[in-house]
């Protein structure tokens, strides 16, 4: 392994020879806030093993504890917590005179679904976060909410965060009973239409509550849906809460009137997004194996090791664990639409690839925690790469004169700013196995990936000449 100095604001890293071990991933961002909060919309209490603890994670427990949720952590293992379900929206005693206040910082699965789950409950809401959430839009769910009788208000600019709702329970009435415009047990299913082609995260909301509305409720999809596997992902956990979702064909969902029930137990899968970096370092120069997430799993980042097998990696996938060992790599040209997260780990690979990196129909990544498209592409020019961005693309080709000079050019010092991304700072760890980088606030990956460089540390073997 290599020794970093962690105690640097900025971490130097590299260069490294290759990597080679085993990683036990921490828990999934994406099933760890899903299931959190479907826990505690439901009848029973759920016992919840490998979550992720993280600064994601972190407000949607703190959020849950404000809205009056019993949530006990293991104290012999921090990764365990049980929720007292409370069996429906959340009932309060909030008014517009002294609202609840949740802060949850850049956590678009804590922002988005919790926004859905208070617009039926009892009480009034302000949900606020850090500034770079006030610049991820959410206009479309609040009209879809609105749709449903929910009073929502921007407190800022509209069509963003941060947000009042007055949610449309009443104290003793289940929510949306009263509300004319959502109907009641027996009728027709509430009918709201949302674009699908700006978040995955807006659906994922609705559906997640939509079995809480007293008839139902039947959500149109306008144009075609981003990131499909997120909502599936969503459909089956839904699932495992009791709550049956009819998917047509990602262009309608129907979900009746139902209760969420706890499972009683549930493990989160290991964290797939978080596992690319490590399959990907070892694509370039080594052997890792992944446990924790493997064939089966509700996550479509998981399809990230098949994209390094067409690129000429040597893969296996087994029951749950991933492993990936090097191999001669090309470039590729891909729409990777359905793993707007994953493909972010492609872009530093091109300089390792006989060809260039193209990554198609990618347009969320405008709109996630920076405008990722811009912030790679200005990066990786740091290395002299050639870059061709468009407004939902990126092409990269590391096979220049100027990035072989720079790349070995080992007396003069790169440092990558990552945007407070967490993604920016885990994908551009992969450029130390061609040159000695400097990862400047690499702790922003605190986001969903606390101890990510520790591991990464771990399987990496430095280069000695």
């Amino acid at each position: 392994m290599i020794n970093l100095a962690f105690d640097l604001p900025d971490l130097p890293l590299g260069p490294i020879a290759a990597v080679d071990g085993e990683v036990h991933l921490v828990g999934s961002k994406s099933l760890t806030n899903r299931a959190l909060l479907l826990s505690a919309l439901s009848q029973g209490r759920t016992t919840l093993t490998n979550i992720l603890r993280s600064d994601d994670s972190k407000v949607m427990l703190e959020a849950l504890r404000q809205l009056g949720v019993k949530v006990t952590e293991d104290p012999a293992d921090p990764t365990t917590v049980t929720i007292e379900g409370v069996g429906g929206p959340f009932a309060t005693a909030a008014s517009p005179a002294a609202p609840i206040k949740l802060f949850l910082g850049n956590a678009g699965t804590a922002m988005r679904p919790l926004c859905a789950a208070l617009a039926l409950s009892c009480g009034t809401f302000e949900l606020t976060g850090e500034p770079r959430m006030y610049e991820r839009p959410i206009g479309i769910l609040v009209e879809a909410l609105r749709t449903l009788g929910a009073q929502v208000e921007y407190l800022g600019t509209e069509g963003y965060p941060p947000l009042r709702i007055t949610g449309i329970g009443q104290p003793g009435v289940s929510a949306a009973a009263t509300a004319g415009t959502v109907g009641a047990a027996g009728q027709a299913p509430a009918t709201v239409a949302v674009a699908g082609n700006t978040s995955s995260q807006f659906i994922t909301a609705l559906l997640m509550v939509g079995a809480l509305l007293p008839s139902g409720l039947k959500l149109q999809v306008q144009g075609e849906l981003i990131s499909k596997p997120y909502v599936a992902m969503t459909c089956a956990l839904l699932q495992r809460f009791g709550v049956s979702v009819v998917n047509h064909d990602f262009a309608s969902f129907e979900l009746a009137p139902q209760q969420l029930k706890s499972p009683g137990s549930y493990l989160v899968e290991g964290d797939a997004s978080g596992a690319t970096y490590f399959l990907a370092a070892a694509a370039i120069a080594g052997s890792v194996t992944v446990k924790g997430v493997g064939a089966g799993s509700l996550q479509g980042d998981a399809h990230f090791i098949e994209v390094l097998a067409q690129m000429g990696a040597h893969t296996e996938i087994g029951p749950d664990y991933l492993k990936v060992s090097q191999g001669p790599l090309q470039g590729i040209d891909l729409d990777l639409n359905d793993m707007p997260d994953a493909a972010m780990t492609l872009v530093p690979m091109a300089l390792f690839t006989s060809g260039p990196i193209a990554i198609r129909n990618i347009g969320s990544w405008r709109v996630k925690e920076t405008d990722r498209i811009a912030a790679l592409a200005c990066e990786m020019r740091k290395l002299g790469c050639v870059v061709e961005e468009g407004a939902d693309y990126i092409v990269v080709d590391g096979n220049t004169d100027a990035c072989r000079q720079i790349c070995s050019d080992l007396s003069r010092t790169i440092a990558f700013d990552t945007y407070n991304d967490h993604r920016m700072a885990m994908a551009l760890s992969l450029v130390a196995l061609a040159r000695p980088v400097i990862i400047n606030d690499y702790r922003c990956c605190a986001k969903t990936f606390p101890d990510y460089f520790e591991r990464f540390a771990a399987l990496a073997q430095p280069r000695t000449e």
